[in-house]
């Protein structure tokens, strides 16, 4: 069997084994917490309308905020891939350059000037702001010749986040609304209701299925620009339709859980270390282990310091931030 037959035969057994560790993770999110509940009051709670005080905390509570935590670490995930893949920065991550920063100050923006505002109009703002963040970012870095290596766009990243960071503190003291803010922006799924679900979980499906489909365009870019060009591809419009796909994933995800950095940055250089450099291999993969990842953060944070909650952004970026001194100090290869 050629090495071309060999990688999607080895892909499919990776894709299972990470599907396993997904399935064991969620299960393992369920029965665990601050409440003391069994693996039969979790099956009668998503197979049956039984009642009573356990089940109805696994299904109103629980349950809402482990499928948050889903798709918040698959779509933060994709996200994070196809902005490496894009930029050939193995440091690029959405909370590393100013798109999640941008989300915030868009938020708290829209809470000051629009208190009614329902979670359709919040969670507009927060794409919005996403991109502010993020055209900051590479502004700064298109103003300089060499302004886009990777370490450069970090510290622009650092910079406008800590500017976009100050100005939500300062909208939260002067509308004297800090602590609705920090509920929203915390880093946690503590309080997902079914309704915010409904409005996040589409954006983020839709937002996955657009990166896939262009899987096999991001390898190619991700490559080189010239050998993407000689190959025909229109670049610059691929290079668009994947920006509005990383706005998407990100800003949904900071309306849905606020602030969590480092996700983007960890997982697809985890992924490719197992499946290598084809997008068409490391987005699927990255979705699940995201999932995965932010099912064990959230279940830690609930458990570490029971009954209280420990901040998930806490321990993602406890979990983050030695790997990304790790990446810096092997030059982005340290898993690839």
């Amino acid at each position: 069997m050629t090495k071309a037959h060999q990688r999607p035969t080895r892909f499919v057994y990776q894709l299972i084994a990470a599907v396993l560790m997904f399935l064991a993770m969620f299960a393992v999110a369920m029965l665990i917490g601050a409440a003391e509940t069994t693996a039969k009051d979790v099956w009668l709670a998503l197979t049956s309308r039984a009642s009573g005080d356990k089940i109805t905390l696994i299904r109103e509570i629980r349950l809402p905020r482990e499928i948050a935590a889903i798709f918040v670490g698959a779509a933060l995930a994709i996200a994070g891939a196809i902005m490496q893949g894009m930029t050939r920065n193995p440091l690029a991550d959405p909370g590393l350059l100013g798109l999640t920063a941008g989300a915030n100050a868009a938020l708290a923006l829209t809470l000051a000037l629009i208190p009614a505002a329902d979670y359709y109009s919040i969670m507009l703002a927060c794409f919005a702001g996403a991109a502010v963040g993020a055209f900051m970012v590479f502004g700064i870095g298109a103003m300089k010749k060499g302004g886009f290596s990777p370490l450069r766009i970090v510290l622009a990243g650092v910079a406008v986040s800590t500017l976009l960071y100050a100005i939500a503190e300062g909208i939260g003291l002067a509308f004297k609304i800090s602590k609705d803010v920090s509920m929203w922006t915390a880093g946690g799924m503590i309080g997902t209701t079914w309704a915010q679900l409904q409005v996040v979980i589409p954006v983020i499906v839709i937002g996955t299925l657009i990166a896939l489909f262009f899987a096999r365009q991001l390898t190619i870019l991700s490559l080189s620009e010239e050998v993407a060009v000689g190959l025909g591809q229109k670049t610059t419009q691929i290079k668009i339709i994947l920006f509005i796909v990383i706005i998407l994933l990100t800003g949904a995800s900071v309306a849905l859980v606020g602030n969590m950095t480092f996700i983007g940055l960890m997982i697809p250089h985890m992924v490719r270390a197992l499946v290598g450099t084809d997008y068409r291999f490391i987005l699927p993969m990255s979705a699940i282990v995201g999932a995965s990842f932010m099912l064990f953060a959230d279940t830690l944070g609930r458990i570490i310091n029971a009954p209280y909650e420990t901040p998930v952004s806490a321990i993602v970026t406890m979990l983050g931030l030695p790997f990304f001194l790790l990446i810096v100090r092997k030059g982005g290869k340290a898993f690839s």
